[in-house]
């Protein structure tokens, strides 16, 4: 019987909805009604999840339908936690909900509810609290624990994020003068995955196409379209301390943004309202309408906004505003022995070498790049674009020599796409250079606890996904 029920609760979390609840003769009309319009498939690493309805709805078929990876996204996220920082699970739960779940909107805790009601009814038990700690796991860890940390005794200190690298250009630097984007995620490997393609078709605002994971009501790593025209991605802004306890969570204000603004100027208006400082980044945006791109640093006290209809931005995690830079990081701005300093460079080189010939095929191999311009030749490790702190032996690393943390993907998407609501996207290293869990622990037994949390990311190639796929 235990084998039959876990076979069951495969083919829930597992197969693809095709409407009218042929699959799921187990469940009410009401419920089978719920999940007519959604939609779940797996390509070349990726699970792409269509949702489709008003909040509450939309939650329910992402619980749903997503039931086993949410649970599995908690699970390496509690194994993070407790060994890192010693401190239980539940504390960080109960503090989600105590700080985060005050600033969440009313149509963001309808669909988190979904969520949770949907994940029941597959069997598996969360809480809503649960849900807005995995949502939220960005800013409490990168922001607001290394403040809080040393009122409760832990010697854990959240490694300063180096995180993301992404470009935005148009007008005399791409090739036919539209815009073109290109963003990949540098990201712990031991965390959630972010291999999901969200397409969400909400009844009121607009639809969104965007990268995300199990159990997120936004994007996480920030790759994103919509339907008004808008396309973004963002950079982790380094070195960055900051948090306000009583703001509006950066995940919420994120979704917010995306789904109801019409304009470059809304979403960044929205994305200010009630700043929490969480998960602080520099937004890379354009709209294909006006052909226009900026970039918005979001502080905690300060902010700043650039827009143009001609010329690039680029994003690794330095921040370009002064005052943000003096007043909100620690960082050094010139030492290039760090990963997001070598980045910044290697992106102006780029940016120089190619003016008016940036395209989609140029930004994939932009993302892929393994030029160290601290060695000045060709060395995949956390210096590169693509990078990889698996392969690095250096101690200026986010966290030790040989870390597991690297480019876990690679997204490029122009104006024409944008248009038609679909992007480029390649699950592992933008490279395509695999990463092999057990291959890897052997050889650094030093990480030897993340034995369970580590995976395999296998070479995977360049994948279409548009919005409304089948």
């Amino acid at each position: 019987m235990r084998l039959i029920s876990l076979f069951l609760l495969m083919l829930l979390s597992f197969s693809t909805l095709t409407g009218k609840g042929e699959r799921w003769p187990q469940l009410s009309s009401d419920q089978n009604k719920r999940l007519e319009k959604a939609e779940k498939h797996a390509r070349k690493g990726w699970l792409y999840l269509h949702l489709e309805g008003n909040a509450r709805d939309m939650g329910f078929q992402h619980g749903f339908l997503m039931a086993s990876e949410i649970r599995e996204n908690l699970r390496l996220l509690k194994a993070r936690w407790e060994y890192t920082t010693g401190m239980e699970w539940s504390w960080y739960v109960a503090k989600a909900g105590e700080m985060l779940a005050p600033g969440v909107d009313g149509e963001n805790q309808m669909e988190m509810e979904g969520i949770v009601e949907g994940m029941k009814v597959a069997g598996e038990n969360c809480s809503v609290n649960e849900i807005i700690g995995l949502n939220g796991y960005a800013e409490l860890i990168g922001n607001w624990w290394p403040i809080v940390k040393d009122s409760v005794q832990s010697n854990y200190q959240e490694p300063p994020r180096e995180a993301c690298s992404s470009f935005i250009a148009t007008g005399s630097m791409t090739k036919d003068g539209k815009i073109v984007l290109g963003h990949n995620t540098m990201d712990q490997y031991i965390n959630p995955p972010a291999n999901l393609v969200l397409d969400l078709l909400p009844a009121q605002g607009h639809r969104i196409l965007m990268q995300s994971c199990a159990g997120f009501i936004h994007s996480m790593t920030d790759f994103f379209m919509t339907d008004a025209g808008l396309v973004g991605s963002e950079t982790t802004l380094g070195w960055f301390h900051g948090f306000d306890a009583h703001g509006i969570p950066e995940f919420c204000r994120m979704r917010r943004a995306t789904q109801d603004a019409g304009n470059i100027r809304e979403w960044c208006e929205i994305m200010k309202r009630g700043n929490n400082g969480g998960y602080a980044n520099a937004w890379l945006l354009g709209d294909i309408h006006t052909n226009e791109i900026a970039r918005l640093e979001l502080g905690l006290k300060f902010s700043s906004f650039e827009c143009k209809k001609d010329g690039y931005f680029v994003g690794s995690n330095v921040v370009e505003n002064n005052k943000i830079l003096r007043f909100e990081t620690h960082a050094n701005e010139t030492d290039i022995r760090n990963s997001s300093v070598a980045r910044r460079v290697r992106w102006k080189e780029l940016m120089r070498k190619y003016p008016g010939k940036i395209d989609l095929k140029k930004g994939m191999a932009f993302e892929a790049d393994h030029y160290d311009v601290f060695l000045k030749r060709k060395k995949a490790g956390g210096r590169t674009l693509c990078g990889h702190w698996d392969l690095f032996d250096e101690l200026s690393g986010p966290s030790a020599p040989y870390f597991p943390e690297g480019t876990i993907d690679g997204k490029v998407v122009d104006a024409g796409m944008v248009a038609r609501m679909s992007f480029i996207a390649r699950w592992g290293s933008a490279c395509g250079k695999p990463f092999y869990a057990d291959r890897f622990l052997k050889a650094h037994p030093q990480y030897e606890w993340m034995k369970g949390l580590l995976t395999d990311r296998p070479t995977m190639p360049w994948t279409l996904f548009t919005a409304g796929e089948k």
